[in-house]
């Protein structure tokens, strides 16, 4: 099987915060492996802009080093070299007025002009006046912003209405990598190109979904920033969410970005509140030679959630009654991301009690070794009666392209080339995100107002004990983390 690339139209595109580690771990090692791939043109130009004074040669040597150290891909002599040739930079004062001039130099008439807004939230709205106030941006401009898209719903709102005071609603792409991996897109494909699939997608036939995204690694450098967020604004608001409603949105009419988002958001208004007994909160303590969240985050009252699972409803006709579970949590037993379909038991079984209870499960991996496995139940071969096991139907991308793995393009690489094309289909719509955190909101304040504690649970786990008996209390069971 082989990956088809096609090329985009020359672009100019400028990434405000070009020194960032965002931009020097996946913007610029991603970019270069495009053009190794044939996707960037030649005549395409990419501008690093950020408040350090720094000659074009320094930061071409900052790119260098990137790619070096991040980038994973295989190149042709004189590659990298020739890329770098692409690379310019200028030293820009996002809420001043200094450095505008010489970056609207570098911008071409008739070619796709692209903004790249790798810089915190509060810069936004004074980058995306001066774009406008200077002359850099016109009406075919696009530009691309980073979560966290608000901290609740009344700042998504103010920052979508400072957005929209200078750019239309089609010229804002805002970016959640989890929709830009190869598989999530494959789900989409899986439902609505298969006739074998559809027709069960429902609660007639679905037992339950469960959604996991599990890391090992702990707060990190991000202690600050997570404690006034957590797992909730961090995680589930966003990269869950996108993933519960591709899950569970019903076939839009076409392949078009407003239509897959119109059936997006219908699910997020259709999600239930969730009640207090369906959701659990934790923290993790610490273990071994490793320290505890609240000695990460410099706080030793902390009460912001490391870890969340809950159970969430949907009230609609396809829905009603099938529950979906999603857990997230940072330092667990493996790095891993699932979602696993779980059909019902067969109504009948004609093998007897000693056959055991067997039922099929479409997972869905993410991370690591992205793929899909479909548990079908078969006769365990041998003499001796019918004994059945539940056997997989592998589908590891690297098993089934090969050496064409490696040029499957990463999240980042995929959704940049799309913003370049103009498709806005995996990118979050303003009214979407809104619709989020009226829905994320209230969960959050029923913590506060009960004054919840998070429960302790130890590193290297599966979370806190109250997690497993959320499932255990509808006879149900978490599927095991694993990577």
């Amino acid at each position: 099987m082989v990956s088809r690339v096609i090329p985009v139209d020359r672009f100019d595109l400028v990434i405000f915060g070009g020194t960032g580690d965002l931009a020097r771990r996946k913007i610029l090692p991603g970019l270069f492996r495009r053009y190794c791939a044939g996707q960037v043109p030649p005549e395409a130009k990419i501008i690093g802009a950020a408040r350090s004074e720094m000659s074009v040669e320094e930061f071409r040597e900052m790119v260098r080093a990137s790619i070096e150290e991040f980038g994973s891909t295989p190149h042709e002599p004189g590659q990298l070299s020739s890329f770098l040739e692409r690379v310019h930079y200028e030293a820009v004062d996002a809420t001043g007025d200094d450095g505008w001039e010489a970056l609207k130099s570098h911008l071409r008439d008739d070619t796709i002009r692209a903004f790249y807004f790798s810089v915190g939230p509060s810069l936004f709205g004074a980058i995306a006046e001066r774009l406008r106030d200077k002359g850099l941006a016109d009406a075919e401009s696009r530009i691309v912003v980073e979560k966290p898209f608000g901290h609740d719903l009344t700042s998504a709102k103010s920052l979508n209405a400072t957005l929209a005071q200078h750019f239309d609603e089609t010229q804002i792409y805002r970016i959640d990598h989890y929709l830009g991996k190869e598989t999530v897109q494959n789900l989409m494909a899986v439902r609505f190109g298969n006739m074998l699939f559809e027709p069960l997608w429902n609660s007639q036939y679905v037992d339950h979904i469960q959604i996991t995204v599990a890391e090992t690694v702990g707060v990190g450098g991000r202690g600050s920033y997570y404690d006034k967020s957590g797992a909730m604004r961090d995680m589930v608001q966003n990269h869950l969410m996108q993933l519960l409603c591709l899950i569970a949105m019903e076939p839009p009419a076409k392949f078009d970005p407003d239509a897959v988002r119109d059936e997006k958001l219908k699910v997020i208004r259709a999600l239930d509140p969730v009640e207090p007994h369906h959701m659990v909160r934790g923290q993790y303590a610490a273990g071994g030679d490793e320290e505890g969240y609240r000695v990460h985050v410099e706080n030793e009252k902390s009460r912001t959630e490391s870890f969340v699972a809950m159970r969430v409803n949907i009230s609609n006709w396809r829905w009603a009654g099938t529950p979906f579970y999603l857990r997230t949590g940072k330092r667990l037993r493996a790095r891993t991301s699932e979602i696993a379909v779980v059909f019902k038991d067969a109504p009948h079984s004609i093998f007897g009690a000693d056959a055991g209870r067997h039922r099929n499960v479409l997972s869905i991996r993410l991370q690591p070794n992205e793929g899909m496995t479909l548990d079908v139940t078969i006769k365990e071969p041998g003499p001796g009666g019918m004994r059945l096991v539940d056997v997989p139907l592998d589908m590891t991308f690297a098993d089934a392209l090969g050496p064409d793995t490696e040029a499957v393009p990463d999240a980042y690489e995929r959704l940049i080339m799309d913003v370049i094309r103009g498709n806005q289909t995996l990118f979050m719509r303003g009214d979407e995100v809104e619709a989020a955190w009226a829905w994320t909101d209230p969960i959050i304040e029923g913590w506060e107002a009960r004054g919840d504690v998070p429960k302790p649970y130890d590193p290297g786990g599966p979370g806190p004990e109250d997690s497993l008996m959320l499932l255990h209390r509808d006879g149900r069971r978490w599927r095991e983390i694993k990577a």
